[in-house]
């Protein structure tokens, strides 16, 4: 593996329309788990120009089409969006198709006499931790994601003002002998009012760069090498400026291509589908090995097949090439952890409405909730690998 590199990862602000329409599909999870901790979800949603529209698959209780639409009108408001093109309120058109699910998928995946419930569906997930941060998520990522959460929490307190909500980061560090040494380049693409010019733009999201990124990491960083709207105007930003759909940001929601994704959305699934469960199960096996201090970073991979509860396979990498203790460390998951679709869920108590908050500034690296929000963040189990 290179010792000496740069690295650079994304990330976009919960105003982004992709991100918008995570939100959305996210409050429809939870919405009906709120109300029904086993019912199932799948919702997809499109954004465009004054234009919401839901699809998707639900079993569980029945909310009627108007409450969802309004509680789709209440995340737009909550993001901050009251503009020409896209605003919460009646100027945009909200539509609901969501429909029963499959009764040939619900047979297939629910339990019945001596069958456990089954996979929702077959696929590959990955997890990932490693010591770069005390979140134990790569620095890249982690710090893009701070400068937009930052910058949210005060454009909604009002302590910023004319930015709006549509933004994206990009943060390029340089790694010697395998570590964070130095931020070389950040960038900011922020929408903002048409009251402020560009050179008021860059002074007002440059105390963010230095709120969010360690001293250490940024001493020397250039004034040439901090880039604010590159391409100049962005007063148009938002669902009128793009269209957006649930599931576009999958590297954003997990390490910033620091690591393998297995190539399923999270937002709009309830924990029953392993796109979802079994990333948070392998992000938790990571993150307590590396906790644990047994390795500096850890991947893991899991994989499923429909219908059938254990996985197929668990593969480790600790970047060690000590393979007796990569053996080790997948002798010690089996051993310790159902990784079945119902195993999973009760470790990590996952049948509760938590998901609306994941939808934006990544599902890793987060503070774990009173409410049994970020359960997958926890290092309870580190001592199991200190074994």
């Amino acid at each position: 593996m290179k010792k000496n590199y740069l690295f650079t990862s994304e990330s976009v602000s919960e105003g982004h329309p992709d991100k918008v329409c995570d939100r959305i599909s996210d409050m429809v999870v939870d919405s009906y788990l709120g109300a029904e901790p086993q019912s199932r979800v799948a919702c997809e949603t499109l954004t465009t120009t004054n234009k919401v529209v839901l699809a998707g698959e639900v079993r569980g209780p029945k909310i009627k089409k108007e409450d969802l639409i309004q509680k789709v009108r209440e995340c737009i408001k909550d993001i901050g969006y009251d503009q020409e093109g896209f605003t919460w309120k009646e100027a945009t058109k909200i539509e609901s198709h969501l429909h029963s699910q499959s009764a040939d998928i619900a047979m297939g995946v629910d339990s019945s006499g001596n069958k456990d419930e089954g996979a929702g569906d077959q696929g590959i997930m990955f997890g990932y931790a490693c010591n770069e941060t005390d979140v134990l998520m790569p620095a890249p990522i982690h710090y893009s994601h701070k400068i937009l959460r930052l910058m949210a929490e005060d454009r909604k307190s009002g302590k910023l003002k004319n930015i709006e909500p549509d933004s994206k980061s990009q943060i390029t560090i340089e790694y010697k002998d395998g570590k964070p040494a130095h931020v070389k380049s950040v960038v900011i693409s922020t929408q903002h009012s048409a009251d402020v010019n560009q050179s008021q733009v860059r002074e007002l999201v440059k105390p963010y760069i230095e709120k969010s990124i360690p001293k250490n990491l940024i001493n020397g960083l250039e004034e040439s090498e901090i880039y604010v709207n590159p391409t100049g105007n962005f007063v148009i930003g938002g669902p009128d400026g793009d269209s957006g759909l649930t599931g576009r940001k999958i590297i954003v929601d997990t390490y910033g291509g620091a690591a393998p994704h297995g190539g399923g959305a999270f937002s709009g699934k309830d924990p029953t589908k392993v796109d979802r469960s079994a990333a948070y199960a392998s992000r938790y096996l990571a993150k307590n090995v590396v906790a644990s201090k047994i390795a500096d970073k850890c991947l893991i991979q899991l994989a499923y097949a429909i219908g059938v509860s254990k996985p197929l396979s668990i593969y480790v990498d600790l970047f060690d090439n000590d393979e007796e203790k990569n053996r080790h460390i997948e002798k010690l998951i089996n051993d310790n952890f159902d990784l079945s679709p119902r195993g999973i869920r009760e470790m990590l108590n996952l049948n509760k409405p938590i998901y609306e908050k994941t939808s934006a500034y990544g599902h890793f690296g987060r503070d774990t909730g009173s409410d049994g929000s970020f359960s997958w963040e926890k290092t309870d189990k580190a001592n199991v690998f200190n074994k």
